[in-house]
């Protein structure tokens, strides 16, 4: 075939020519062999997917039809490419399709921290409802106490954080996710384990199992307040990071500790649960994220959260 001056010009060594949309044309003609009824699906003219075509093949450098019989017919060159441009348009659509879905929020990663105690609540459910909902987003976990979710947050090293107290920085945004009342957690031979409820001033000569005072803020700053508000400061026997270490320690009568009542559900041989005589103190567990983050997955996952509470 003589190749006109314009499809000469444009058989470049980079293959510029080589787009997606001529490769679509040169499937859908090769699957008619007939340019007129493949450019009636196109729903171009057929002069104009003539050149297309001539501007294909000057760009691969190689003819693709061969048009010298009556019904235009598949070259090896064409018999080679259209298998590969089906591949290449599939990708592509695969590839569009998959940016959409992350730019509405839909795939992607979610980097979550929170805080221990937050396990025994509502963050098991809201996490599986996510994953099932949204299985092309991952979602990594990362257990961290309220100081170090503040700082992850602050860095950009996670998106958003379940924290136990509020964070508070002008840089986050904080959500109530639960108000839930503290129970006090001793071993199950404690002296005042036979009470319904206790005073937290009948702990006054308790021992305490405590969580770390620093980095702060922290729960322990809560249970401190708590203690100094009921007339006495607490004799703290040891710190732990975790609750459920904290929970070992009181069940071998190492001594006792205030927990979320979500806590209770989970239960430990060796420990006791009491209510707080009134007034009975509270802890807010919040969802908490960067004012400025603007991503559609953390968007995405805060709407989740919020639809979560509201179901129940």
């Amino acid at each position: 075939m003589q190749q006109d001056p314009e499809s000469q010009a444009s058989r470049p060594t980079h293959l510029a020519g080589v787009d997606t949309r001529r490769l679509r044309y040169f499937v859908h003609v090769a699957e008619e062999l007939h340019f007129g009824r493949a450019a009636e699906r196109l729903h171009v003219a057929q002069p104009a997917l003539s050149r297309q075509i001539a501007h294909l093949e000057g760009a691969i450098g190689a003819q693709l039809f061969d048009r010298s019989r009556s019904q235009i017919q598949l070259t090896k060159a064409g018999e080679t490419l259209l298998p590969r441009a089906r591949d290449i348009m599939a990708r592509v659509a695969e590839a569009a399709r998959l940016t959409r879905r992350a730019a509405e929020g839909m795939s992607g990663m979610i980097e979550v921290g929170f805080v221990g105690s937050a396990t025994y609540s509502i963050l098991p459910n809201i996490l599986n409802q996510f994953r099932s909902s949204h299985p092309e987003i991952e979602l990594t976990l990362q257990a961290m106490n309220t100081a170090e979710l503040r700082v992850a947050l602050v860095e950009r090293k996670i998106d958003v954080a379940f924290a136990r107290p509020l964070i508070s920085d002008a840089e986050i945004e904080n959500e109530v996710v639960l108000n839930e009342p503290l129970i006090i957690a001793l071993p199950s031979d404690h002296p005042l384990a036979g009470r319904d409820e206790i005073a937290l001033a009948d702990l006054a000569h308790s021992s305490f199992v405590l969580y770390p005072r620093q980095p702060r803020p922290s729960f322990a700053d809560t249970i401190l307040d708590l203690c100094r508000s009921a007339g006495f400061s607490p004799t703290v026997a040891q710190e732990t990071m975790e609750l459920q270490t904290a929970l070992g320690l009181v069940a071998v009568g190492a001594g006792v500790s205030l927990v979320p009542a979500s806590v209770e559900e989970s239960q430990r041989h060796g420990v006791a649960y009491r209510s707080i005589a009134a007034p009975v103190p509270t802890t807010v567990l919040s969802l908490a994220y960067r004012r400025d983050n603007n991503a559609a997955t953390v968007r995405l996952f805060c709407a989740a959260v919020r639809a979560a509470l509201v179901k129940n």
